[in-house]
């Protein structure tokens, strides 16, 4: 199972679908293809090519590539970022409805999880309206930036988080860290523990805690926190990498790599928020 909720669902059903790898699939599906021949005869069809001909089997859906996740990836990022241009110049009542899009994007994320069939305009949805909070929250960060005068924090956040992708990225590729059951079962719960801070954090932020920041202001213990979070979001995009070569190697439907997609979009973008995070509280007054 995926270390990644949002994909191990998807890998859940690729497993169980194909009981192997993509070969043993090719075979099962030539099996289908001549007992659904068998039918068309019996049926009446006759033979392929004869008149009156009923039909034969359908060709395989394509496999799933990297390539695909790679294309997929970039389409839905390219929405994101253009819904977070509008997210980051909006003002005044919008710019709340544009904080309150993470609503829906919590709702479309859920939905893209647990159905049983990769649906593309979901993910492009997501991506909008994911986009739009993004930019949003971006500006805030932006103005706590530039009024505590500590620079441009959205930039250092961006650049920060390409390079730990690209280092992850790397890690993966070169064997250095491997993903195992072990492992994911350990990411699983540290992300759950994490969670379960964070939403303490947020009840005890309206109470005041850590100056409105809840446990992420109170001196060390929040700078603890926020960098255990950003480790946690790193390792995530090495389990989204192990995933996505699982699945390709389950031989997928194509369609399923704007599921892998949507999963490596939803780590980077909680790496990118917990580093801006991060990045705020180093700068705090």
């Amino acid at each position: 199972m995926a270390g990644n909720p949002i994909l191990a669902r998807a890998e859940k059903d690729a497993e169980q679908g194909s009981g192997s790898l993509y070969n043993e699939g090719t075979t099962a599906y030539m099996q289908a293809g001549g007992a659904a021949q068998a039918g068309a005869i019996q049926a009446g069809g006759g033979m392929p090519g004869a008149p009156g001909y009923a039909g034969g089997p359908v060709a395989p859906a394509r496999r799933m590539t990297i390539d695909d996740v790679v294309v997929k990836t970039g389409i839905t990022f390219v929405i994101l970022l253009i819904f977070a241009a509008i997210g980051w110049n909006l003002t005044g009542t919008l710019q709340a409805l544009a904080f309150g899009s993470a609503f829906v994007a919590f709702i479309l994320a859920m939905f893209i999880s647990f159905k049983k069939v990769s649906s593309p305009p979901l993910v492009i949805l997501y991506s909008a309206f994911e986009g739009l909070f993004l930019g949003a929250i971006s500006r805030w960060y932006q103005s706590f930036g530039e009024a505590s005068g500590n620079g441009n924090l959205v930039l250092q956040a961006v650049s920060a988080t390409l390079v730990v992708f690209a280092v992850t990225l790397f890690v993966y590729k070169s064997g250095m860290v491997r993903v195992t059951q072990k492992t994911r079962r350990i990411f699983m719960i540290m992300m759950f523990s994490y969670l379960g801070i964070a939403l303490l954090s947020l009840v005890a932020s309206l109470f005041g805690v850590g100056g409105g920041w809840g446990f992420y202001g109170v001196s060390g213990i929040g700078l603890l926190i926020s960098v255990f979070a950003v480790g946690l979001a790193a390792f995530s995009l090495v389990i989204d990498f192990d995933g996505i070569v699982r699945m390709a190697d389950y031989g997928v439907e194509e369609k399923e790599s704007w599921r892998m997609a949507f999963g490596l979009m939803v780590s980077l973008v909680w790496l990118y928020l917990e580093i801006l995070r991060l990045l705020a509280i180093l700068n705090r007054n």
